[in-house]
């Protein structure tokens, strides 16, 4: 299960056909090394998402009890959206975002850590929740590594245009303000609604299409409605994703530069986690 193929026939890592283990490009799709040297059946172990749902949640949840941790001290638990909310102590450990983190503490990576922390119990089970529901079916469509790709971008796109808007818009009514502080996978979430969106307009999955439209407008009102949520991430993820998704394309196959793209995402986003704790710890 373990060992490299090195003859016979694998299944493409991007339509699904049969070719052969050396081949250097499908006869159906075109995709290069379809058979990934012989490591593909290693590779498909780790799922259709190449392992990373398992990771995001695994990761969030992590960290979700080590900001408690940190943060004990500060924990509330007086209403139903604070219910089990990390201090911000320990949010900004491990990576908070928003105007104060990146502008004041010169803490500009945070823009990629601040996807993988949650502000409360009901936060980190609704946007894992979605993200459950909704990576595995932009994997289907862009592939895997795009997936990450417009996974991490969406991340990076709406945490940052919320700390912009938050520190040079700050006289922003209610809703329209930028965050001083942020977190949350809901940036990356509607990245991953924008490319659902997007691949419609390219006549692939419109039923989804649909849904996702209607699931973006939905939660767009909610924004507007309940306290406390980050608008403009949510804006900038939805452009990021369905920006990058353009540029991708969902009509041509997926390529081997995309899932070495998508490692080195993973690679950063953990790396922007460490650098946060280690750049952190000497303000608590």
């Amino acid at each position: 299960m373990f060992r490299r193929q090195t003859t016979g026939s694998v299944v493409c890592r991007s339509c699904g056909l049969l070719v052969g283990v050396n081949d250097a490009e499908c006869y159906e799709c075109g995709c290069k090394n379809p058979g990934l040297w012989g490591f593909a059946p290693l590779v498909r172990i780790l799922g259709d998402d190449f392992g990373f749902l398992r990771l995001v949640t695994v990761g969030c949840i992590f960290l979700y009890i080590a900001t408690l941790v940190v943060g004990s001290g500060e924990t509330r638990g007086g209403g139903m959206f604070s219910l089990l909310s990390p201090g911000r102590r320990g949010l900004f450990l491990f990576g908070a975002s928003g105007a104060v983190p990146v502008f004041q503490y010169d803490r500009w990576w945070t823009v990629l850590s601040a996807g993988w922390l949650h502000g409360g119990l009901l936060h980190i089970g609704f946007n894992l929740m979605w993200v459950r529901q909704l990576a595995p079916a932009t994997a289907e469509i862009y592939g895997a590594g795009r997936m990450i790709l417009i996974y991490t971008v969406a991340t990076a796109a709406g945490f940052g245009l919320s700390s912009l808007t938050g520190m040079f818009l700050p006289f922003l009514p209610g809703p329209l303000r930028g965050a001083m502080l942020s977190v949350g996978s809901s940036a990356a979430v509607f990245g991953l609604l924008g490319a659902l969106v997007y691949s419609g307009r390219r006549g692939i999955g419109s039923h989804l299409s649909r849904q996702a439209r209607g699931y973006a407008i939905i939660l767009g009102i909610f924004g507007f409605i309940f306290p406390r949520i980050d608008n403009w991430a949510h804006a900038g993820g939805f452009l990021g994703g369905y920006l990058l998704a353009r540029w991708l394309d969902p009509m041509k196959p997926e390529r081997l530069n995309h899932l070495v793209a998508a490692a080195v995402c993973i690679v950063l986003t953990i790396l922007s986690i460490v650098v946060s704790v280690i750049h952190g710890y000497p303000f608590l």
